[in-house]
């Protein structure tokens, strides 16, 4: 249960609720519950049941999936203010979850369990709203990912990749794996492009590290 003052601070990160009529809060405050997960934390494993999911208040989780050959590929990050479309879609479809969604940073999340998200969506026009904005956006990133696997050379999704994380922190405390990881494809493959790039001036590589020294340079292989 949700008291008043929690209320705020979760509408605060979830602004639809702003606009909720006092019957949808109720509901909301009744149902509704606190959840800590700590960093490295699986929230779901593929082939999970979905009893509730998390709208989140701070910290980032990311859902990806693995291969057969033990590969793995970023599907989407969501952080605050955000909640996971594939938690979404197995409630509404009452099917397991089909990736992993781990906790990248600890998070802090409000719970609505399953019963009540599907029944919140047939009742009311706030939160449907809400749930379906959520799916167009994270489809639109999903659909993105399958655009760059599809049709774009993996150089340049490493150089964008670096350079992206290079805005952040640069040196950019990254692993070879890591980034093979975020895109899909193999460490070895990985470091053969990082050992291209750093011959080519573009980048230096370190343990467990890589900096961007010519931004230029790297952006012209990611128009590749």
């Amino acid at each position: 249960m949700i008291d008043q003052t929690q209320f705020k601070r979760i509408s605060d990160a979830l602004p639809f609720l702003q606009r909720a009529d006092a019957q949808f809060v109720h509901d909301f405050q009744q149902v509704a519950f606190f959840a800590k997960i700590p960093t490295g934390h699986d929230v779901f494993l593929e082939g999970d049941r979905v009893d509730a999911i998390a709208l989140l208040l701070s910290g980032v989780v990311r859902v990806y999936k693995i291969g057969e050959t033990g590969r793995e590929i970023t599907l989407y990050r969501f952080g605050n203010g955000q909640s996971c479309i594939l938690t979404a879609n197995a409630i509404l479809s009452q099917k397991t979850f089909p990736a992993v969604a781990t906790v990248e940073q600890d998070a802090e999340a409000v719970m609505i369990p399953a019963a009540d998200f599907r029944g919140w969506v047939a009742r009311y026009d706030v939160w449907r709203e809400f749930v379906f904005e959520l799916l167009s956006q994270r489809l639109a990133t999903v659909m993105a990912i399958v655009d760059e696997i599809a049709f774009r050379r993996m150089d340049a999704r490493v150089a964008s990749l670096l350079l992206t994380r290079s805005r952040v922190q640069n040196p950019m405390r990254i692993t070879h794996q890591e980034i093979a990881a975020e895109l899909g494809s193999s460490r070895e493959v990985i470091s053969r492009l990082l050992e291209d790039f750093s011959e080519r001036g573009f980048v230096r590589v370190g343990r467990g590290e890589v900096e961007v020294v010519d931004p230029d340079g790297l952006q012209s292989r990611s128009n590749v």
